[in-house]
């Protein structure tokens, strides 16, 4: 009986060759009993259900189900188990190293074990995979499972941590979720320390070829990359993002983008210089050749250096240009991030699940609640630094004026002192621009709103919400401020 195919490996003569150890007399007894050969290997390739249920077309739920595998599983789970005697194989990339130890070349318990836990690893991956289609298949609009199980391939190691001292590695997430949503873990790298090949996700990687060095993208550089890829990713025009230390330094837009790159630049040339640049338009042989070849503002000679420049597409000649720049610049592509993910974050001893971030100004309304409404130009800069405040870890600060960030402060315990450090950095042009803060402020007069508007800003943004917003309103209206509550918060910790 094999109903389909269903039950064709679901036999006692199938698994009992398989489960019997061979150092049990009585086990062997009764396999010469019922007359039952032994297996030494098993070889399975599951049913491609990650295939069929990822790729762009359309299937029913009937044809998901029956792409699930069931005998695979079965004989993988049962040779792994009793691997001192069976080997099991679930990928190809392992025949070579399987013919070595045929060959008597590898030591034989540690690569049984080897073998084994990929076993486990790879049918409780493949489990992962159905059960997160299964839930999203049944239980409608709930968003976080009683249960989570995220399948992770390990794309690379890395040199290091945030620090020489800790280790890491780069995972792929196998996730259904994850598939086709851009980003820079599945970016392109066209050029620098150690250029890489896009890497095949669903295999895991070995060794390193002799002509083809694996990604040497830092720890440190992954995390900039993101915070640079998802910030220019967010603006609809032209834009230059600048990140250093995961939060950008300089964003302008411009329908000339060579325009924005300089004026990204200039906002902060100090923290620029070693950063990343991204931009969400190609870049072609002039754009290249500006990057290659501009010079720091503030000294007027040395030319900008950057660890990575990001982008969703190069021209021929802009990469040929890009690449003359230095031999160690990373030259990224990626695609624009998808909406609609899940954000994942560690603690000891568990993690913390939500949605992304993904609201744009195009998503929420700037309610005016002062006397003076803010003229169009005024608003498309709050705006602008709404955008670019999302970005900023908190307590966040963006002043920005003509689409360009001025000056921004993040991460201090108190918005008066990161209202501070954007005003330092903006310098006189603060005046006629647009101010937007990740969260409301506590206090208004004395204060970081008070100081706003003595400083020469002529809008302010905030979410709205304090006890004290009724002080906020008078005090813009007693400088002739535009204060609009949007209603959102953007802390990012």
């Amino acid at each position: 009986m094999q109903l389909d195919g269903r039950v064709k490996t679901l036999h006692p003569n199938v698994h009992g060759g398989i489960l019997a150890r061979r150092d049990q007399s009585h086990h062997m007894e009764d396999l010469n009993k019922h007359g039952i050969g032994t297996f030494d290997i098993v070889v399975v390739n599951l049913y491609p259900f990650y295939e069929t249920v990822s790729s762009s077309a359309s299937i029913s739920f009937e044809e998901g189900i029956e792409n699930i595998d069931i005998g695979g599983h079965t004989l993988i789970r049962a040779a792994a188990k009793n691997h001192k005697d069976v080997l099991v194989v679930v990928d190809a990339d392992d025949y070579p190293a399987l013919l070595q130890f045929l060959q008597g070349e590898k030591d034989s318990e540690q690569f049984r074990r080897e073998l084994a836990w990929k076993a486990f690893q790879h049918a409780g991956a493949y489990d992962a995979v159905v059960s997160e289609w299964l839930w999203k298949q049944s239980m409608g609009g709930e968003r976080f499972p009683p249960s989570l199980t995220v399948p992770m391939m390990r794309g690379c190691s890395l040199r290091y941590g945030e620090n020489p001292h800790q280790n890491a590695a780069f995972y792929v997430d196998k996730s259904l979720s994850a598939v086709n949503v851009g980003g820079i873990a599945t970016a392109i790298q066209h050029h620098g320390k150690s250029q890489h090949i896009p890497m095949d996700s669903a295999k895991l990687i070995h060794e390193v070829s002799d002509k083809i060095e694996y990604n040497e993208m830092s720890y440190n550089n992954y995390l900039d990359a993101d915070a640079a890829w998802n910030c220019v990713s967010d603006f609809k025009n032209p834009t230059c993002v600048i990140v250093k230390h995961t939060n950008p330094c300089g964003v302008a837009s411009r329908n000339d983008i060579i325009e924005a790159y300089r004026l990204a630049v200039r906002a902060d040339p100090v923290s620029a210089f070693g950063g990343i640049v991204a931009f969400n338009v190609e870049v072609d042989e002039d754009l290249a050749k500006e990057i290659r070849e501009f010079r720091s503002p503030t000294d007027g000679v040395s030319r900008m250096f950057y660890e990575i420049v990001i982008a969703p597409t190069y021209s021929e000649k802009g990469l040929e240009v890009l690449r003359g720049k230095s031999k160690d610049l990373r030259i990224l592509e990626a695609k624009k991030t998808e909406k609609g993910m899940l954000s994942l974050r560690q603690i000891g001893g568990g993690w913390l699940v939500q949605d992304s971030d993904d609201l744009t100004p195009q998503d929420i309304k700037f309610n005016a609640v002062s006397e003076k409404l803010p003229k169009e130009r005024e608003l498309s800069d709050a705006e602008f630094a709404w955008t670019c405040v999302k970005h900023v870890k908190s307590n966040a600060i963006v002043i920005a004026k003509n689409n360009c960030m001025l000056g921004m402060g993040s991460g201090q315990p108190n918005r008066l002192e990161s209202l501070r450090i954007a005003l330092r950095k903006a310098g006189e042009e603060v005046k006629g621009a647009s101010l937007a803060s990740d969260a409301f402020f506590p206090f208004a007069w004395n204060d970081a709103v008070e100081e706003a508007c003595e400083s020469g800003v002529v809008v302010i943004a905030e979410p709205g919400g304090s006890r004290r917003d009724n002080d906020a309103i008078d005090c813009c209206n007693k400088y002739g401020v535009s204060l609009l509550f949007t209603n959102v918060r953007h802390f990012r910790h």
